[in-house]
């Protein structure tokens, strides 16, 4: 039986989040707060997954989530701020916040493939970010999170796991067309609310 993998998720809310939606302020962080938490919840209800630490905030709890205070320093500081409360005897990963068409059985699949690998990714739809990094037991990751991801993590040795385009663990969601694009996947129940009342 495969060792569970603890998993970190940095979410960033507040009006900032999520700036290159459109709308305003309200609906920005209405939207942000929603895909967050679906997101957490599907990672949480993968079989795969150990300690599930959240470094930000939720806006409402949930339970089985570690909460880290998140640095506010940028994304790398927060991915470092969940990395270091994880037990490094464990396969560890990271897995970006805004992945509202995310299913359990996906995210467990992968998790499955990374363990034969000692450092693997998961690349974003477009072949250039990154949503998914996981690092076996005793490997420290090297997250490069941030333009150009996929590129800057395959240059750390982090393999790519095959999944195909269409996978909700692929659709990331910064901006109105990447929303509307991933509507046509099983989105989460928050973000599909929201998104059927603005259509």
């Amino acid at each position: 039986m495969l060792p569970l993998v603890s998993l970190v998720i940095p979410v960033k809310g507040g009006p900032g989040a999520k700036s290159r939606l459109v709308g305003d302020a309200a609906e920005r962080a209405a939207i942000a707060s929603a895909i967050a938490l679906d997101t957490v919840e599907a990672a949480r209800a993968s079989d795969a997954v150990g300690e599930l630490v959240v470094v930000g905030g939720l806006p409402v709890p949930m339970a089985g989530v570690r909460l880290v205070d998140d640095p506010s320093a940028g994304l790398t500081a927060a991915v470092e701020a969940g990395l270091a409360v994880l037990d490094p005897g464990l396969p560890t990963a990271v897995l970006l916040g805004d992945l509202p068409a995310l299913q359990p059985d996906e995210l467990s699949r992968a998790l499955a493939a990374a363990h034969e690998h000692d450092r693997a990714f998961v690349p974003d739809a477009e072949g250039i970010g990154t949503t998914l990094i996981v690092a076996r037991a005793g490997v420290p990751h090297a997250a490069r999170f941030g333009a150009a991801s996929a590129a800057r993590h395959r240059a750390e040795g982090y393999v790519e796991l095959e999944l195909p385009p269409l996978s909700g663990l692929r659709r990331d969601i910064d901006t109105r067309e990447q929303l509307e694009a991933a509507a046509s996947l099983v989105l989460g129940a928050r973000t599909r609310a929201l998104v059927s009342r603005s259509a």
